[in-house]
């Protein structure tokens, strides 16, 4: 006779198939609380929800395959006649494992990022986690409250888009320290991140064709040609910064004029086909195309990682930056900050086509965008193509 093991085993594991997005745990129907959960990573883990002193908890028993379906079964069972007993397996790991800090969460979260997101997204956690880590760095994760990360959030309003982001990066960051075994709970009550939400003005910013005639300038004096490149590339595209300076040649054909954008590579997560301009695959030939490798390099042969500094000193250059002096140890010194952003490049590229005339559907396509109402942001220059057609009436009279 057969041993009756339960829904959950070695095959019923490794037929399991990874949600579209966070997890899923499916539960045992003979070993109460046991459990198996799998990310939307495909990582795989035996769990064992339990009660005591009236809350319920989840203690990760061991990830698979590391620890068989049979082996997590048994280890289940023999935790449960503990919580019987009153003994509590997650203190009881705590107590064999140091307290995680913010400054542990922050390195397993940027390791997680590392595979997870775009590099300019992964740029700009690592450069919101920085500005936290000299408050939080050392504090226990379980001390933090929702007050605190409240305090964050308020402390930065003078920058309504940049508190937005770190509170999401917070509330994420917390949910996968639950995901993890790190904490019990997030600090943030759910929702409350939505609520707390300061408004966002959206950016209208871009050229004007006076303030374009200046940046062209300024592009062809710089002394760092393959830098000016990269902006003339998504002044002509209306490319994503990430998306030009993590480019292959392997994705353009330069016969039949179209750039193929990987959807690791885009925001959107999906394969896009780029349509290029003349102009633009006159300025891919003049750099030189190759079968593969990285269409901007930098120093050491990968692709490079940011323009920043170029972008800077190239609007300095055109009149597009301000001098922003400050008082240092011996002396005043002078910063320069840009009064255009990169990004808004892609705002310029868009507002004048639709100011020629081009329809706001094919100018989303053209962007990459999923949604109309995102493309509609541009929907004010089309007012500037209808005016211009409405005053040719009469104008042959």
């Amino acid at each position: 006779m057969s041993r009756v093991t339960g829904k959950i085993t070695e095959e019923f594991v490794k037929k399991l198939k990874p949600p579209a997005n966070g997890q899923h745990i499916e539960w045992d129907d003979k070993v109460p609380g046991f459990g198996v959960r799998i990310n939307s990573g495909g990582s795989i883990a035996f769990v064992l929800n339990y009660s005591l002193h009236k809350k319920r908890r989840r203690f990760k028993i061991g990830r698979y395959p590391a620890w068989s379906a049979t082996a997590a079964r048994e280890r289940a069972k023999e935790l449960a006649v503990g919580v019987d007993k009153g003994d509590d397996p997650r203190e009881q790991r705590r107590q064999l494992d140091s307290e995680p800090t913010f400054e542990d969460l922050a390195k397993q979260y940027l390791k997680y990022a590392e595979s997870h997101k775009r590099p300019t997204s992964l740029r700009n956690d690592d450069s919101n986690i920085k500005r936290l880590r000299p408050q939080w760095g050392p504090v226990l994760l379980k001390a933090i409250r929702q007050r605190d990360i409240e305090a964050i959030h308020r402390d930065l309003r003078a920058t309504p888009y940049r508190a937005n982001r770190v509170l999401s990066l917070l509330s994420h960051m917390f949910a996968k320290a639950v995901e993890w075994d790190l904490l019990d709970a997030s600090p943030l009550k759910k929702g409350i991140a939505k609520r707390l939400r300061f408004p966002e003005e959206p950016n209208q910013r871009w050229l004007t064709a006076e303030e374009q005639g200046r940046l062209n300038k300024a592009l062809d004096e710089y002394s760092d040609q393959r830098a000016a490149d990269v902006i003339r590339l998504l002044l002509l595209t209306g490319s994503r910064e990430g998306e030009a300076l993590q480019a292959d040649w392997s994705q353009f054909d330069l016969k039949r004029g179209v750039w193929v954008k990987p959807s690791h590579a885009t925001k959107q997560r999906r394969t896009e086909n780029l349509p290029l301009s003349d102009k633009a695959i006159a300025l891919l030939k003049r750099l030189g195309p190759k079968k593969s490798g990285p269409l901007f390099p930098g120093a050491d042969g990968d692709a490079r990682v940011t323009i920043r500094r170029p972008w800077v000193q190239v609007l300095r250059a055109a009149g597009l930056a301000q001098a922003v002096e400050r008082q240092g140890k011996r002396r005043k010194i002078t910063r320069y900050k840009p009064t255009v952003r990169l990004h808004d490049l892609r705002h310029t590229f868009a507002s004048e086509l639709v100011n020629k005339g081009v329809s706001l559907h094919l100018v989303g396509r053209l962007l990459g965008h999923t949604q109309p109402s995102t493309t509609a942001r541009y929907a004010h220059a089309s007012q500037e193509a209808l005016r211009a057609a409405a005053n040719q009436f009469g104008g042959t009279r």
